[in-house]
């Protein structure tokens, strides 16, 4: 049985998305089908989730706390060249 699916979506992402599909052969309608057939398959979204910089979620928490730990309490350098010297140790 065929059943028909809405989604709202931007429209730009709407248009990259059937452009990037159009480039792998593929109509909007196949490229979703795809997707949704891989996720029934593997049980799981079939890629990487990613933040904005291109990292995994865990790993951008770890660097912000990283991050935020420095600031209070971190090294501190009086040059540049000192600090590079303290990171290749």
């Amino acid at each position: 049985m065929i059943t028909t699916l809405q989604v709202r979506v931007d429209q730009k992402v709407k248009q990259q998305a059937q452009k990037a599909f159009i480039a792998m052969g593929l109509d909007l309608s196949s490229g979703i089908k795809l997707y949704l057939t891989q996720v029934v398959n593997t049980k799981s979204i079939p890629f990487p989730i990613l933040t904005a910089e291109n990292f995994s979620p865990v790993y951008q928490r770890r660097l912000v706390a990283e991050a935020k730990e420095a600031i209070i309490g971190g090294k501190r350098y009086d040059s540049v060249q000192e600090m590079h010297k303290d990171i290749l140790r």
